[in-house]
């Protein structure tokens, strides 16, 4: 009997439908188009409602290349998810999570968009929790619970818009920018962007939500939740004022920062590209806080590409590594998995922005853009600072898992026999290659003359040979008492712990409510009348017997207490 499986059927029909919508949307691109679909649902007497689309070029190329690399991890996760019994259950829950995306894009109404918002949430607490442990439950309620906030931001965006009679925001951007009602409104929907992205202050659950399985990771990291709220601030972007652009740029430069910093202290592979995502995501707020919408879409869609890939290629190893994730076991694998090796290279080259690859046409213009740019050093020194961060632990990475001895038990082969896998990885390989100059030469047709000093020019390479070079030689150290990471452990625990911020958000945040929640259970719930009768009586009585039995001990230090106290009475009384 001929069997096919839902990740092929899945596959053919997400694959044939993603090179549809791009070559759409370059024809709506060249012919400057934009198309508004109305679908009036049902009226009743004078009320109508009514569900609107928009279908312009950026709407169409970022539907494609959701479904392209959707289809290509659904292809993966055939022979990585093969042992599991509900893959069905699974692969359902993948192409929900992509029909929220593409909800979300489409949508030019806030009602809508909060449809798709809280699709995605709900899909992604029911991947992360995929796999049935307490730490995949923690890292699903703390995902689900930061998404929260910027869920309950939109709504509140929601009911201000009822002040302008319609919530199909896209028609009156430009006339009421500048206006007080759409700095509220802006403001909102950065807070909301914020959770969704990651930012500081809700960035410990990106790296928490790694307790999905790995084709999940690659499709949430590369163009799907965190790209979210991305693609709602370069919609928004028009009406943003230039406090709240300055706001914008601080808190995605911090997160830039810190996400850099703290990738090159964690020894976890999937960590360390989750924290890179964190990385990309600061880049591309802080860019759209600049002014340069188009080049942060730009490099959307190129991060996508090489991110997907460079998920599967961890994948890959974790899956032949024996489910071990820690770097420092790994080592050699480049003479024993050769193809994944290689696609982990250029995957990795293009995420430092080598030149030619996908990252390096959107990642290089970013940065010379903002060279030519009027910002203040300190901008300009964690733009470049952080690049060179992203080639220190890139580098770090490759030392480790590809060039090192192999500190695995001797006896464990590791074979390349997953077809599926790494056909799914070749598909994304070709487009890390070649995305970023066909993206290039489609979005921008008339060529940027940048013209800068050559000092300013040749920075960027700079930073990128001094990052490489740090990264090898501080991963070539010995371990010993003399390492300045141990000596200086308060510091290095700060800086590796995303600036303790998984602390704040949920040890501070769950351990009083908790408490307090056992408490009322306890108490009102469960045994008020007890509480506050016979066992509140006898535990007072106790209370009060113990005080007495202290009191009657006829301990010295009471007889003089008392003497102090009396003696103390008697001069007041004296006195008046």
């Amino acid at each position: 009997m001929f069997y096919i499986s839902i990740c092929f059927i899945c596959f053919f029909f997400l694959f044939f439908i993603s090179g549809f919508l791009v070559l759409l949307s370059f024809y709506f691109l060249l012919n400057n188009m934009i198309y508004f679909i109305e679908w009036n649902i049902i009226s009743f007497n004078t009320s109508s409602v009514v569900m609107t689309f928009l279908f312009d070029w950026m709407s169409l190329m970022f539907m494609g290349f959701v479904f392209f690399i959707s289809s290509f991890v659904i292809l993966y996760s055939d022979d990585y998810m093969s042992g599991d019994l509900n893959i069905n259950r699974f692969i359902f829950l993948v192409m929900m999570f992509v029909m929220s995306m593409m909800f979300l894009i489409i949508s030019p109404n806030m009602i809508s968009i909060l449809l798709g918002w809280d699709g995605l949430g709900l899909v992604s607490y029911c991947l992360v929790i995929y796999y049935q442990n307490t730490k995949s439950y923690n890292a699903g309620m703390l995902t689900a619970l930061s998404n929260r906030v910027g869920d309950v931001c939109l709504l509140m965006a929601i009911a201000w818009m009822l002040n302008f009679g319609s919530w199909n925001f896209i028609f009156y951007l430009e006339l009421l920018k500048g206006s007080f009602e759409m700095e509220i409104i802006s403001f909102l929907v950065v807070l909301a962007s914020m959770t969704k992205s990651a930012q500081i202050p809700f960035s410990s659950w990106l790296p928490a939500a790694m307790a999905a399985p790995t084709p999940v990771s690659a499709l949430v990291h590369s163009s799907t939740l965190v790209t979210a709220g991305v693609f709602l601030l370069i919609r928004f972007s028009i009406v943003f004022s230039d406090w709240l652009n300055f706001f914008l740029l601080l808190v995605s430069g911090l997160t830039m920062f810190m996400a850099g910093l703290g990738a090159n202290y964690e020894y976890d592979l999937s960590k360390i590209i989750a924290l890179s995502t964190l990385s990309q995501l600061g880049l591309m707020m802080s860019i759209l806080s600049m002014g340069f919408a188009g080049l942060a879409f730009f490099h959307l869609l190129t991060h996508a590409l090489f991110k997907a890939l460079l998920f599967m290629c961890a994948g890959m190893m974790i899956h032949v590594m024996k489910d071990s994730q820690d770097i420092r076991f790994m080592g050699n694998l480049s003479f024993q998995m050769p193809l994944t090796s290689t696609c982990l290279c250029i995957s990795n080259f293009a995420l430092c922005g080598m030149p030619f690859l996908a990252g390096f046409y959107s990642k290089d213009l970013i940065l010379e853009m903002v060279s030519l740019s009027y910002v203040n050093i300190f901008s300009f020194v964690l733009f470049f600072f952080s690049t060179g961060l992203t080639v220190y632990y890139s580098f770090r990475l490759f030392y480790y898992t590809l060039c090192s001895d192999c500190n695995m038990l001797p006896m464990l082969n590791l074979f390349e026999n997953s077809f599926n896998m790494i056909l799914g990885m070749l598909g994304l390989l070709f487009m890390a290659v070649m995305g970023g100059s066909f993206l290039s030469w489609i979005m921008f047709p008339t060529p940027l003359v940048i013209y800068l000093p050559f000092y300013l020019k040749t920075l960027v390479l700079l930073v990128m040979l001094i990052g490489g070079w740090v990264g090898y030689e501080v991963s070539m150290m010995s371990i010993g008492n003399k390492l300045l990471s141990i000596k200086y452990h308060l510091y290095s625990s700060f800086m590796g712990s995303m600036w303790f911020m998984p602390y704040l958000s949920t040890y501070s945040l769950c351990g009083l409510p908790l408490y307090m929640g056992y408490k009322s259970y306890s108490v009102f719930d469960s045994g008020w009348s007890e509480y506050f009768g016979g066992q509140g009586m006898f535990m007072l009585f106790m209370y009060m017997s113990k005080i007495n039995q202290w009191w009657q001990y006829n301990n010295l230090k009471i007889f003089l207490a008392f003497f102090v106290m009396w003696l103390f009475i008697m001069m007041i009384m004296l006195v008046f």
